[in-house]
């Protein structure tokens, strides 16, 4: 009842704030996904394009390794009771050890992919925002919303009033002039969810998947 209790104020603050909005003659939103500017805009495509060449060697690493680990499970459930107990328990601690250190060295993967991920945002997002800010100068607005974060309050929203591929279209020409201007006003902002990349690292079925157990017979 607490739970229900506070989304049903927090729904209301929010109404109410919209409704505040609404009433004001000249006010003017716009909404923008700033994940699909970023990914949306050739410069994004291209890093999304440099991530997914630079890790593809490294995910095909790990498709073999969780090929492996399947093909080793696979043994020791088929042909484990024709084996010794040593050679059936040997065989489980390598599956465990090779899980162990696949998982590892895949968060190590999945860290430097993420860290990589925020470096070539950092700069794009600054520079879409400077394009989103001269924007909304030009024409006018009061506020531009992001709907791709999570934080922002955005319930519902015309598809009038969406600027993403705008923004995107602005962005490309200023960048094929030589880049969008970044101005001293312009707002400080957190960095965007990063667009995924073709190239996911994270754990798979193979890799996730618990060992044998070395139950002696």
């Amino acid at each position: 009842m607490v739970i229900r209790s506070s989304l049903i104020a927090v729904a209301a603050l929010l109404c109410a704030g919209f409704g505040a909005a609404a009433q004001q003659p000249n006010l003017k939103l716009g909404i923008i996904s700033m994940q699909g500017a970023l990914a949306g805009t050739k410069d994004g495509q291209k890093a999304l394009q440099e991530l997914d060449t630079k890790f593809a060697p490294k995910k095909k690493e790990f498709d073999n390794r969780q090929n492996e680990l399947a093909q080793l499970r696979d043994q020791y459930n088929k042909g484990g009771n024709l084996m010794s107990e040593e050679k059936r328990n040997q065989l489980a601690r390598d599956i465990d050890e090779k899980e162990k250190r696949l998982k590892r060295d895949m968060q190590d993967a999945e860290e430097e992919l993420q860290a990589e991920q925020q470096r070539l945002v950092q700069g794009l997002a600054q520079r879409v925002m400077a394009v989103v800010e001269k924007y909304a100068k030009d024409n006018g607005y009061s506020m531009i919303l992001d709907d791709s974060n999570p934080s922002t309050p955005v319930l519902w929203a015309s598809t009038g009033i969406d600027i993403t591929q705008d923004i995107i279209a602005l962005y490309d020409k200023s960048s094929a002039n030589g880049g969008p201007a970044l101005t001293p006003s312009t707002p400080g902002m957190k960095t965007p969810a990063t667009p995924g990349a073709k190239t996911p690292l994270t754990p798979g079925p193979a890799a996730s998947a618990k060992p044998p157990a070395t139950t002696p017979q």
